[in-house]
Parts: C-alpha cells; structure tokens; sequence
C-alpha cells in the first residue's frame, strides 16, 4: 500500500488532524497528506527531525534503548513523532483536542507498523 494512502486513512480517522509526513533522517519529505499548506508539512517534518535526532542521541546515552515516540503539546496543537525504521520517520500534527490524543496515538502506531512493512519490504 502506497504511503499517501496509509498517510491519508491516519489523518481521515482522527476529528481536527492536520496533516502527516513521512521523512528520512535527513528531514527530507518521502510523502505527505495534509489538511495544511504541503510546504509548512515539510517545514514541520522537517524541524520535527532535527528534535528526534536530538532526543535519541539522549536516550542512547541515558538509557541505552531506542526512542519510541515523542508528542509535543501547545495550547493549540498535538504534534507526534514516531520512527518508522533508523532512517525514517512519521510526524503526525492535529489541532489540540485532549480527548482524542489516546486514539491519534493509537492509529499513528497503527500507521507506522503499516509504513514499516512498506518500508522492509
């Protein structure tokens, strides 16, 4: 299954989502789906790399294991970080809604196993 259609049913399956990006380790956007002007995705992922590269690094030499997933709150947005593989990642963004951010967590795991079998295969 291609990318933007598993991008596509992560951000149809969650009320306020606003858009979702596959990138590499690089930052640089494999594919996305957005509810967002697609350069300001890029951006996101972009930045949004830059943060996992940073996070994992502290977790290795804290703990030693891999990073799972990172999700950044503001007073407007719920922004989800998820490794797909070493060289790639999701980021999930969608308007603040406390009530909802268990199930986006739920489906963007549920994304980044569908994405990870692309990925492997």
């Amino acid at each position: 299954m291609p990318f933007k259609k598993l991008l596509g049913r992560l951000i149809d399956s969650i009320d306020g989502a606003r858009g979702a990006i596959v990138a590499d380790w690089e930052g640089e956007a494999v594919d996305q789906v957005s509810r967002m002007d697609d350069f300001e995705i890029k951006i996101i992922g972009a930045h949004q790399g830059v943060i996992l590269s940073h996070f994992r690094q502290v977790v290795k030499a804290l703990e030693g294991n891999d990073l799972e997933e990172i999700v950044v709150v503001t007073n407007l947005a719920h922004t989800m970080i998820l490794p797909i593989t070493a060289d790639y990642f999701l980021v999930f963004v969608m308007e603040r809604n406390d009530t909802v951010l268990g199930r986006a967590l739920f489906e963007a795991r549920r994304c980044v196993k569908a994405l990870r079998s692309e990925v492997l295969c």
